[in-house]
């Protein structure tokens, strides 16, 4: 059975930075595609950054030149870097996995979910 495990964010003034990780388990390898989504109370879920396991990832337009995706080891774990925080960066984040050929920004891609961590940033 895959799982995800988020861990990080926390709460931090608006031009700061946070990281996120995610931790999948349960592949017999690695996942095809890994991202991060958010969202936040009465909205639908968010693609903010995807990642091939070789090739280069994809981002959302506003956290583009700010947020940082990354895959490390075997390939079984992800960090989120984020800078330059705003208050609308706030949401809960979820880390999402998948093994379809190509990674995109949208939900119906992904087939594991983690429980999600929030994100809090004050101006």
């Amino acid at each position: 059975q895959v799982r995800l495990a988020e861990s990080g964010g926390g709460s931090v003034q608006a031009g700061g930075s946070l990281s996120l990780s995610c931790a999948a388990s349960g592949y017999s390898g690695n996942p095809a595609c890994m991202a991060w989504f958010r969202q936040v109370p009465g909205k639908g879920r968010e693609g903010v950054a995807a990642i091939p396991r070789y090739t280069s990832p994809t981002y959302a337009e506003s956290v583009k030149g700010r947020f940082t995706i990354s895959r490390e080891g075997d390939g079984n774990r992800m960090s989120l870097q984020m800078n330059s925080l705003k208050p609308e960066d706030t949401a809960m984040y979820f880390c999402a996995s998948g093994d379809r050929a190509i990674c995109t920004l949208q939900m119906d891609y992904y087939n594991a979910w983690g429980q999600g961590t929030q994100v809090t940033v004050s101006s």
